[in-house]
């Protein structure tokens, strides 16, 4: 049996009518909504928004008042003395609100990855945040991208001195399964064996690569 593809089987209707700016203390949390937001969620997007600022505003609906989505903006905001944040505003009734409240973060969720792209954006990604580096770290070993790390990502992710960066380059591998736990095992050793005092590299990740091939140059 062929397979569908899917396409919407009705007109569109645009449900957003507008967008503005609300005081963060009046926006009202929807009582049904069941997203829990663990600390490392909190720190990543603490993390992300120092970096970068807000770029994603808050759904709310223009009927009820209350949020859709962006709850835990909302609460950043609350934390941190922010007084406004741009809104934008739907129009959905109440049982619409209920669909659109359990959907959107599941219907994300559904995307897959395609991890050759992702490797790729990540290495185009350079923070100083501690916070958005673990974020980068949990996010690519859960989509199978393999750390160089066996304890952290932060190594791999953190970004090049902020002085003159001639001196220094970032390359990035992308492993099969099975040959994770060869990489982790010869890094582990390279670090217990090597002396790095001397390296003009921070960089643990690096200084254990490099002493690994010139170990097996060198036979």
């Amino acid at each position: 049996m062929a397979k569908s593809i899917a396409k919407l089987n009705k007109p569109l209707r645009n449900r957003i009518i507008g967008s503005g700016v609300e005081q963060v203390d009046q926006l009202l949390a929807n009582p049904l909504n069941f997203r829990l937001h663990p600390d490392n969620q909190q720190q990543s997007l603490a993390g992300a928004i120092d970096d970068i600022g807000f770029i994603r505003s808050v759904t709310v609906n223009k009927r009820t008042g209350r949020v859709i989505d962006g709850h835990l903006r909302v609460t950043l905001a609350l934390r941190s003395g922010v007084q406004e944040l741009p809104v934008e505003y739907v129009d959905l009734d109440e049982a619409e609100e209920a669909q659109a409240l359990l959907s959107l973060d599941p219907i994300a969720a559904l995307a897959a990855s395609d991890k050759e792209k992702l490797d790729e954006l990540m290495r185009q990604v350079q923070s100083d945040d501690e916070r958005v580096q673990a974020m980068m770290g949990e996010f690519a070993e859960r989509e199978g991208i393999v750390p160089v790390s066996e304890n952290s990502w932060a190594d791999a992710f953190s970004a090049l001195p902020d002085e003159d960066r001639a001196p220094f380059q970032q390359m990035t591998f992308t492993l099969h399964d099975t040959q994770v736990e060869i990489v982790k095992d010869a890094l582990k050793k390279a670090g217990e064996i090597g002396d790095f005092t001397d390296s003009p590299n921070e960089n643990s990740n690096g200084n254990k690569l490099a002493w690994i091939c010139g170990a097996f140059i060198n036979g």
